[in-house]
């Protein structure tokens, strides 16, 4: 399996990269983003784009993948609807369009949220937008896949890349154990959505929108 990943450097990417790297059904991964990700492997390579609105100038190097595992996203605080829906859709789209062109029947899956609004109208901004995004990837795709994690605890030394996150990470580390006692459907591990990801492209899910129940491994 070739695999395209996007959000490398955030908590989440970072986890599926490491299980990527770890299968041995996978037999490449091409990282896309903004930064290099400060990892090397054998089966690992890296397009390095300051603006991933438009791929055109690497469309020649998105052809022959199976699955895509797109992780990349920002935390709505402070920010107006127009800038959340440019970093969110936008750039979800710019890829998933060229990848469903080249890739027809490439697995697509869409890290969303827990709470996402799939009418696209409701009163919570971030969520109206993460639903367009994820109707557009499952519109565009006959593999495509939204996955709305609620809390998910990082296992391998992941760091999110978002200063208040992992303030509130360090914070609620330690009641990791009562938190999952206490709401088991809702907490997944890093591991959990990873695998989970790699589960679909390879299986498939009844379910095209997967909430973290359907992520626990």
């Amino acid at each position: 399996m070739k695999v395209i990943l996007f959000g490398a450097t955030g908590m989440v990417g970072q986890g599926v990269l490491r299980e990527c790297l770890l299968a041995d059904d996978v037999e490449s991964v091409l990282v896309v983003g903004r930064a290099p990700t400060g990892r090397e492997h054998p089966k690992l390579r890296e397009l390095v784009r300051p603006d991933l609105t438009d791929l055109s100038a690497v469309e020649d190097q998105l052809a022959g993948y199976d699955a895509c595992f797109f992780c990349l996203g920002v935390s709505s605080a402070g920010m107006s609807e127009a800038d959340y829906t440019r970093i969110t859709y936008d750039v979800t789209m710019a890829a998933a369009r060229p990848l469903a062109r080249l890739n027809p029947d490439l697995t697509f899956v869409y890290v969303s949220g827990a709470g996402t609004d799939s009418t696209e109208h409701g009163r919570s901004m971030w969520a109206r937008v993460k639903g367009r995004t994820e109707n557009a990837v499952i519109g565009l795709f006959r593999n495509g896949y939204a996955f709305r994690p609620a809390f998910i605890q990082p296992m391998h030394g992941e760091r999110s890349r978002t200063r208040w996150y992992r303030i509130a990470y360090v914070v609620t580390t330690p009641l990791f154990p009562l938190i999952r006692a206490v709401a088991p459907r809702h907490v997944i591990t890093t591991e959990d959505i990873s695998r989970a990801m790699l589960d679909v492209a390879r299986d498939g899910y009844p379910r095209r929108v997967l909430e973290s129940a359907d992520l626990r491994r």
